[in-house]
C-alpha cells in the first residue's frame, strides 16, 4: 500500500509567500494547505492530520512564537519557523519554544524542502499521517487527559497530577496509539530538544507513568514493552 505524501501547513500573513510556497510543495509531491494567521492555523490543525507546520514568526495578532509554543504543548507536529530576522538570539528563542528548525527569509524553496524532509525523517521516523485523535481531551481506558489543563482525570472525576515529562510522554503515546515507538523516537518526541537525556530517562518516565495509569504497574496492559523495539500504547484512544 502506498503511503500518503506528508501534509504541510504553511502559516504566513503574506498571501504571495504562503500561496507560492504551497504550490511549490504540491509540485514536488507533498500535500499542502495555507492559512494567514494563528487562529486559522489552530483550526486547520484541529480538523486535519498535519505532518509539519511552516510558520512565520511576525504575524499580526498572535505571533508565530506563541503559536509554536501552543503546538508544542498540545501536539507533536514538527514546526519550521520562518523569519525576516537573521539575529542569532531570534533563532535561539525560536528553538527554545520548540521549533525544529529556523529559516531566514528570503529563502531558497529547494533548501526549505530539504529541511522539511530532514525534519520529518528526524522527528517522525513513523508512517506519515498517523491516525491519531486530536481535540480538547483524549480518553483511554478509564482515563481522560485534558490538554489545555494538562490534567489527567479518572472515571470518578478525580484529577491526578502529572509532571511535565509524564504529560509529554503520555501525550506522545495517545497521539500514536498501537505504534511501536523506539526509545530514540520517544526521546525526540517527548523530551525537550537539546536536553541532556538518555535512553534510561525514557524507561524511568515510563515506569512512573505506568504507576499512575495502570491497574497493576508490574503487569502493564496499556503501555507494553516491545523487547528490542521500545514501547507501544495498546488501548484505543478517542476524542473526549
Amino acid at each position: 500500500m502506498t503511503l500518503e505524501a506528508p501534509h504541510i501547513l504553511v502559516v504566513d500573513d503574506h498571501r504571495e509567500i504562503r500561496e507560492s510556497l504551497a504550490q511549490f510543495l504540491k509540485k514536488n509531491g507533498r500535500r499542502a494547505s495555507s492559512v494567514e494567521n494563528a487562529e486559522a492555523a489552530r483550526k486547520a490543525i484541529k480538523e486535519n492530520r498535519i505532518d509539519l507546520v511552516i510558520l512565520d514568526i511576525m504575524m499580526p495578532g498572535e505571533d508565530g512564537l506563541s503559536l509554536c509554543r501552543h503546538i508544542r504543548e498540545t501536539n507533536h507536529i514538527p514546526v519550521i519557523l520562518l523569519s525576516a530576522r537573521a539575529e542569532e538570539v531570534d533563532r535561539i528563542i525560536g528553538l527554545e519554544v520548540g521549533a525544529d528548525d529556523y529559516v531566514v527569509k528570503p529563502f531558497n524553496p529547494r533548501e526549505l524542502l530539504a529541511r522539511i524532509d530532514a525534519v520529518l525523517r528526524r522527528t517522525h521516523a513513523l508512517p506519515p499521517n498517523v491516525e491519531a485523535p486530536t481535540g480538547d481531551a483524549l480518553a483511554f481506558d478509564r482515563w481522560k487527559l485534558k490538554l489545555a489543563e494538562r490534567e489527567l482525570v479518572d472515571d470518578e472525576g478525580v484529577a491526578h497530577e502529572l509532571s511535565t515529562g509524564e504529560y509529554r510522554l503520555l501525550l506522545t503515546f495517545l497521539q500514536r496509539p498501537k505504534i511501536v515507538l523506539s526509545r530514540e523516537q520517544l526521546l525526540e518526541l517527548a523530551f525537550d530538544r537539546g536536553a541532556d537525556v538518555f535512553d534510561r530517562a525514557v524507561d524511568t518516565q515510563v515506569s512512573r507513568l505506568r504507576r499512575k495509569i495502570e491497574a497493576d504497574a508490574r503487569s502493564p496492559k496499556l503501555i507494553k514493552t516491545v523487547w528490542g523495539g521500545g514501547y507501544v500504547f495498546t488501548a484505543p484512544v478517542e476524542k473526549a
